[in-house]
């Protein structure tokens, strides 16, 4: 008979299940026996390892184009390279992402369980096409900063892609794609200012938020396709807005950086209060419904943004000791109220 592999935790807790449905009788002796051999505990955790593996693996990859930079004897060589029309890097890099897309397609056909290896295949694929993209826009406009046409066929190509390998990876960098055209094609409007409609680039970012995660919750799951990304763009779609109102809380709606020093902080309080009040309402919304995502972004922004609040006024208003002091108290407060959420779910799932 196969087993289900649990953690030591789960087993326990499984186990303490099974005690309690004995001690009550809702199961005999024989049957409760069964049950704990059709479970086991897991050994080494290789998968893990795997994960860890393949970030190493990138990493390593990353490092490595730049140490190329810093040897003398290949910087030589790259620098034959300098004339190479663009056309050819464009191919190439085109080439090179077909080869990894092809490779990872068929992997995940083959061994669907290998899951890091398929996606960092695919990973490899999207960063390749994004240099292929590049270079195509070196290609096409070689003079001009008029990109978004670009951004935009490469949000396309992740989309279609994403859909056709059913990969939520290159969907991450569909939705990364479609930030940075939006962000591009309102900056264009704007005579490339900081400010369109209003609007600097925290408060955009905070609506477009919105909006993605509007469309993940009410859009998406209508289209038969785009439903296997729904939690993706979900989680997505609250960190552009999350993030966006962090950062609107502490440099406002101003359209520079010398407009937003020459302001004091109190004056843009209210959008700290904002930021405040919508990651606690996130984060309750999360308790009540048990949406683990909500809850978690909604926490830790809501900490983050009071962190940020208390910084801003009473790091030169009081004295350094005392205003340690109280960030220590305060975060033993926080962890001793994390602690009896913790017990308290621990408690209700038993």
């Amino acid at each position: 008979m196969k087993k289900i592999d649990l953690t030591k935790q789960e087993k326990d807790l499984v186990e303490h299940v099974l005690a309690h449905w004995k001690d009550t009788e809702l199961l005999d002796a024989a049957k409760v026996e069964e049950l704990k051999m059709s479970i086991d505990e897991k050994g080494f955790e290789w998968k893990i390892l795997a994960r860890y593996a393949f970030w190493v693996a990138l990493v390593s990859l990353v490092f490595s184009v730049l140490s190329l930079f810093a040897d003398d004897a290949l910087v030589t060589f790259v620098k034959q390279f300098y004339e190479t029309p663009n056309i050819v890097f464009c191919l190439f890099f085109a080439g090179l992402a077909v080869l990894f897309y092809v490779l990872g397609f068929r992997n995940k056909k083959k061994y669907p369980e290998k899951t890091f290896s398929n996606e960092t295949m695919m990973l490899a694929g999207s960063f390749s096409t994004a240099a292929c993209i590049g270079f195509l826009g070196q290609v096409l406009d070689r003079n001009t900063s008029q990109y978004t046409l670009l951004f935009l066929l490469s949000i396309v190509i992740y989309a279609v892609l994403s859909v056709k390998l059913n990969s939520r990876l290159i969907w991450v960098f569909t939705l990364v794609a479609l930030g940075i055209w939006f962000a591009t094609e309102t900056a264009s409007h704007s005579n490339w200012g900081f400010k369109f409609w209003g609007m600097n680039y925290p408060l955009r970012f905070t609506l477009f938020g919105l909006l993605l995660t509007a469309f993940s919750v009410w859009g998406q799951p209508k289209v038969k396709s785009l439903q296997p990304f729904q939690s993706t763009s979900y989680v997505v779609g609250l960190l552009y807005s999350m993030i966006a109102l962090w950062c609107l809380s502490i440099f406002g709606n101003y359209s520079s950086f010398d407009a937003w020093t020459q302001v004091r902080q109190y004056h843009i309080l209210y959008w700290g209060v904002l930021a405040v009040a919508l990651s606690l309402a996130l984060a309750l919304y999360g308790m009540k419904t048990k949406d683990t995502v909500s809850r978690d972004i909604g926490f830790v922004f809501f900490i983050l943004n009071l962190y940020t609040r208390f910084v801003e006024y009473l790091w030169d208003n009081i004295n350094r000791t005392i205003f340690f002091l109280l960030l220590a108290v305060s975060f033993w407060f926080v962890g001793r109220w994390a602690e009896k959420v913790w017990s308290k779910d621990q408690s209700m799932r038993r």
